[in-house]
């Protein structure tokens, strides 16, 4: 078996209240599959089940040691799912309201690049 790209989609996504690295990074992987449909995957590829694929995740965020990644990957309805997050994204300077339980002024914004592979004979 080879492994072989089939697609690579970047997403961004913003926590402007909450300061939750997590809710950033989700929003960042739903921005990156918001909009695909991958009939290569069963044209192309010829995969029988939408789980055969495999699908990494790649996440900046700041903050990421709060990342946790069963909520990001659940963003992704199918494949062999596997999250790699790193240190990056960025921090703007927002407005608290403590009545959105506001820990701080920071809005989070992450990046994510969601690559599919497929194995192919």
């Amino acid at each position: 078996m080879a492994r072989k790209r089939l697609i690579i989609e970047m997403g961004m996504g913003i926590d402007q209240h909450g300061q939750e690295p997590t809710v950033a990074a989700a929003r960042a992987v739903r921005n990156a599959i918001a909009h695909n449909a991958l009939p290569g995957v069963w044209e192309v590829a010829g995969l029988s089940d939408p789980d055969l694929m495999i699908v990494e995740v790649q996440v900046a965020v700041p903050y990421p040691e709060q990342i946790r990644e069963a909520e990001v990957l659940a963003v992704l309805p199918f494949g062999r799912k596997t999250l790699t997050v790193e240190q990056g994204g960025m921090i703007v300077q927002g407005r608290a309201i403590a009545s959105l339980n506001d820990k701080n002024d920071e809005m989070l914004i992450a990046v994510a690049a969601v690559t599919v592979f497929v194995d192919i004979e």
